[in-house]
């Protein structure tokens, strides 16, 4: 699996990724954008708006309290970029990888598997579906240990091995998914389900680096190729001779 790991990592930034990872990037930081703008408006609204009805429904005794809230929501609606950024990558890069999933598996299987057959490219609705999927349950999982992050700091613990499992689980499942049926895809991930946790644990400390953390969709999607490729074993067929591989999107 180190060398799994390795693989991935040195071909992420070879020439024939180079134009992903910056399509990647850049699409990364556009819906980190989004996100971020979206929690300071929902947060500045609730620290206004939000902080008024609050203090006429509890009333005078209250003032207090609902003035401290406010205080805590004005400062976290000025890091409402930063906040989306930290908390959230791991949900963003589910979705972009979505739309690489083809691009980065035929790169990978072209240099490293030139003699086996190549994965069909997955159909546009079923890719994006597995990420969107991926995100929500991330943020929603998120959201549930987020309480413990702030008043216990056991969080950051959950959150890392939630992100494992979460991450593992897509990018295995994708890169299963150009070579199976959905069905016998996430059949072979739970039979491998302690593997593939433990890959998805190289995903999770990756995407917990700042700003190398925009290329988690070639580094997961390229590790977990090499990894449903180990698992397959014998079952990977061999080019026939007068069939050439094919390279791109089919």
């Amino acid at each position: 699996m180190l060398n799994d790991a390795f693989k991935a990592l040195t071909q992420m930034i070879s020439p024939p990724m180079r134009g992903i990872l910056w399509r990647s990037i850049g699409l990364s930081l556009v819906l980190i954008a989004v996100i971020g703008i979206l929690l300071q408006r929902l947060m500045s609204w609730l620290a206004g708006t939000g902080a008024v009805w609050l203090e006429a429904t509890l009333g005078p005794s209250f003032d207090t309290t609902v003035n401290v809230l406010t205080w805590v929501l004005s400062i976290a609606a000025s890091f409402g970029i930063v906040i989306g950024a930290v908390f959230l990558m791991p949900a963003v890069t589910s979705l972009v990888a979505s739309f690489f999933v083809d691009d980065i598996a035929d790169i990978v299987e072209r240099e490293h598997y030139p003699a086996e057959r190549p994965g069909t490219a997955l159909p546009v609705g079923l890719a994006s579906v597995e990420g969107v999927k991926t995100a929500l349950l991330t943020v929603l999982v998120y959201l549930v240990a987020l309480p413990f992050v702030v008043f216990a700091g056991i969080g950051v613990i959950g959150f890392f091995i939630a992100t494992a499992w979460l991450l593992g689980r897509e990018y295995f499942e994708l890169a299963a998914m150009r070579f199976r049926p959905p069905a016998e895809a996430k059949a072979l991930r739970r039979e491998n389900a302690a593997l593939i946790f433990t890959a998805g644990l190289f995903i999770a400390a990756f995407v917990s680096i700042p700003i190398v953390n925009l290329a988690t969709p070639l580094f997961g999607m390229a590790f977990m190729v090499h990894v449903h490729k180990r698992l397959s074993g014998p079952r990977a067929e061999l080019i026939e001779p007068s069939r050439p591989a094919s390279i791109g999107r089919r």
